[in-house]
């Protein structure tokens, strides 16, 4: 059957062939037809606005090199990283029209952690450590990885890699940290502290008398509250995702490898939203600044 808008077309294209011009309503009438179904325009999909595509490339080369990176830090690293002056909205209609975005991975319930219990009002006031594994071949299977991060600036200050989550490997991360942020293991100030959860390994008597030694203070959370040491839990995260989840390590020297060059691109580069998308030693120049002033 044919559609009413269409017939009223064909009869008025027939009419005006002999040169009559007969008006919309006029059909309208002699068909029985509402003049609204002669006007009739179905509604299309929205236009799809045009997309910038010097932008577009731009955005795709980030995601290729850092595959991780969601709509903020694409946006934040054209802006911050690349100079380029975007609005984030358009960031996110690019990544959404050709499908870049992350998925979300589907979990229950759980409660929200809250971060800001663990942070520090400035650098080297609190430190935070806690144990990982990583998986580094079939060779030296799940090996400890112990960060040790500064609350302030969210700098990975020393780490360790080792075969064995002993207090040993917990204690070489923090005269990592000792050594490279102070220049000797006893240059930590009077009133640092660092905080972890109560594992075996930080309330080992080994582990305990090297920080009293060192003239550190140990700051035990409340047991069943990881968001007390929410920094360097979200950091383990981050460090899954894009670090240890990206690679197929075939032993322990190579994840060593590859572990140390991404830590030293998380310092110096990655942006933090809640440094202001500054990277963490970005911000430490900039309150070092601030406070010179």
């Amino acid at each position: 059957m044919v559609p009413e808008r269409e017939l009223v077309q064909s009869i008025r294209n027939d009419m005006l062939s002999e040169r009559k011009t007969p008006s919309v309503a006029a059909l309208c009438r002699a068909l029985g037809v509402a003049r609204s179904s002669a006007y009739y325009e179905p509604r299309n999909a929205a236009p799809v606005r045009r997309l910038d595509k010097e932008v577009e490339l731009l955005i795709y080369e980030i995601i290729q090199r850092f595959p991780m990176f969601g709509i903020r830090r694409v946006w934040a690293y054209l802006k911050y990283r690349m100079d380029v002056n975007v609005n984030r909205k358009k960031v996110w209609r690019i990544m959404k029209l050709r499908g870049w975005t992350m998925n979300k991975r589907r979990v229950g319930w759980r409660p929200r952690v809250d971060v800001s219990r663990s942070i520090a009002e400035r650098p080297d006031r609190r430190w935070a450590t806690d144990i990982a594994l990583a998986f580094c071949g079939e060779t030296d299977g799940w090996c400890a990885f112990v960060p040790v991060l500064d609350c302030c600036t969210r700098e990975v200050l020393g780490w360790e890699l080792s075969r064995t989550a002993r207090a040993k490997t917990a204690e070489r991360a923090l005269e990592a940290a000792l050594i490279g942020r102070f220049g000797w293991v006893h240059g930590a100030p009077d009133d640092l502290v660092i905080r972890h959860d109560n594992g075996l390994v930080f309330g080992s008597k080994l582990y305990r008398g090297i920080v009293h030694e060192y003239g550190i203070s140990q700051e035990y959370i409340t047991p069943y509250t990881p968001e007390e040491n929410g920094l360097v839990e979200r950091f383990i995260r981050s460090f899954k995702e894009e670090c240890v989840w990206q690679n197929r390590f075939e032993n322990i020297e190579e994840a060593r490898r590859v572990i140390g060059r991404w830590i030293s691109w998380y310092n110096d580069e990655r942006p933090h939203e809640s440094l202001g998308y500054k990277s963490p030693v970005e911000y430490r120049k900039f309150l070092e600044c601030g406070a010179a002033a």
